[in-house]
């Protein structure tokens, strides 16, 4: 294989990279993008593709999940710490249901960037670039703001690091206490209109922590009650800006991005051909590929032998993300392959994707019934095929707006214009994602029930 450097994806063919229209900009950006500082540590990436290889041997569960495209303009403490809250009220659920520990993952601090299906959006007979998230342009409806910008870039550095402080402060600082979290389901349980179907599930988990406390297991005594590793995503879209944050780890002498602990490529930009997965392939972090309904074995393969030439468990993560209707048909064969070949990969199911669709109001939504069937048929397809389901991924946030039809609350296409706040495509809120996390975490219970962990992949 050829000899990688960062900037080895500069001959590739890229795709979904904005054209700049000021070249001397761009690099003086780039070159203070590399003098500052690194915003994750190789150490913590490796950290969590060892935490990743659990998931990938069946010993762990991963939770990956976050804002569609974070925005400049709602950064705040509230809004990280909303979105931190309702993780951890999520992989608690989720650990007491698959009775193995959750890698917590969010697409936060860095998730700046987005695909576009068409590169320009026309509205009243105006034609201007797409939106293509804030590290690229904005999202008014300008010639100024859709203009592609440099400087962006330092912006996102900026907001990116400020997240990654306080989301440190809070994942060691106390406020990830199993019992405040357990407090907060609680809470959700008493408030849901379905609180009475997922009472006994909270009140087993609340019953496990008052054991645990028994056996002088807490908070005061045990650092992990209190504290827990959190680890941040986003996808590897703004080629110029992952480049420019990669770096050398003087201990190992690898390379890795240091803009996020994992990256991952989009179902638009896994071309193995191209420079996205060029890029990926000489760093040393974790990778998540996109697969959608489309998806061929022998891609998949392609891309394990590039990303992954030494089959590492935790390497690499297949985001399953195909739609309710057709997960049951294109999935299985893409597992066999994959198992044929004997290669160690984590596979997640992103339920949000595929099951997207316009409202007759005109709103860009998604159905919870539709999420949730392709979450149940993700976790059937690989108990049909005697593999792993490792892994749900979810696009969300901690707030309570109104941009997915469905769950509990019954939202309704006329409730979506209540806050619809999205810059890009339907999030669920802090409700239907913590209820999604119990109806997964039943599903889990009954599986692991009939298949302990001790029976699953050995390393």
């Amino acid at each position: 294989m050829e000899e990688w450097l960062p900037d080895s994806w500069r001959s590739k063919p890229a795709a979904h990279l904005p054209e700049y229209a000021d070249a001397e900009c761009l690099k003086s950006v780039e070159n203070k993008l590399r003098k500052y500082p690194p915003l994750v540590f190789a150490e913590e990436a490796f950290r969590l593709k060892k935490s990743l290889g659990d998931v990938a041997n069946g010993r762990a569960f991963l939770l990956q999940g976050g804002d569609c495209a974070e925005s400049f303009a709602e950064f705040g403490a509230g809004n990280i710490r909303d979105m931190f809250r309702i993780l951890l009220q999520m992989a608690v659920v989720l650990m007491f249901g698959a009775s193995r520990p959750v890698v917590k993952v969010g697409r936060m601090a860095g998730q700046f960037a987005k695909p576009r299906s068409s590169a320009y959006e026309t509205i009243n007979g105006v034609t201007l670039p797409s939106y293509k998230g804030d590290n690229i342009n904005g999202i008014e409806f300008t010639p100024q703001s859709r203009a592609a910008q440099p400087d962006r870039m330092l912006q996102a550095y900026h907001h990116a690091s400020a997240t990654l402080n306080l989301l440190r402060a809070f994942s060691q600082g106390g406020f990830a206490d199993l019992n405040k979290v357990q407090e907060w389901n609680l809470g959700f349980v008493a408030n849901s209109l379905q609180g009475e179907q997922y009472r006994r599930f909270a009140d087993r988990i609340s019953e496990t922590l008052d054991f645990m406390a028994a056996c002088g297991i807490s908070a005061d005594s045990v650092p992990l009650v209190r504290e827990t590793p959190f680890y941040t995503s986003h996808e590897a879209l703004l080629l110029p800006f992952e480049e420019a944050m990669t770096r050398v780890d003087t201990s190992s002498g690898d390379w890795y991005d240091c803009s996020a602990h994992m990256l991952w490529i989009g179902e638009r930009t896994r071309d193995p051909k191209g420079a996205h997965v060029e890029f990926a392939r000489g760093i040393c972090n974790p990778i998540g590929v996109k697969v959608g309904p489309k998806t061929q074995s022998d891609d998949l393969l392609r891309l394990c032998d590039i990303l992954n030439p030494l089959n590492e468990a935790g390497r690499l993560t297949f985001i399953v993300r195909m739609g309710a209707g057709c997960i049951e048909t294109n999935l299985p064969p893409l597992i066999r392959a994959v198992e044929k070949e004997g290669y160690r990969v984590v596979w997640s199911c992103d339920p949000m994707h595929a099951n997207t669709q316009v409202a007759s109001n005109g709103y860009k939504t998604r159905d919870f019934q539709a999420i949730l069937e392709e979450v149940k048929r993700f976790f059937a397809v690989h108990q049909a095929e005697g593999t792993y389901a490792g892994g749900l991924h979810f696009e969300m946030t901690g707030q309570n707006v109104t941009e997915c039809v469905g769950g509990s609350q019954k939202i309704t296409e006329e409730n979506l214009a209540e806050h619809y706040s999205t810059l890009c495509d339907p999030r669920l809120n802090a409700n239907q994602s913590l209820e999604l996390a119990f109806l997964a975490a039943e599903i889990l219970k009954k599986n692991t029930a009939a298949k302990p962990a001790q029976t699953v992949l050995a390393e």
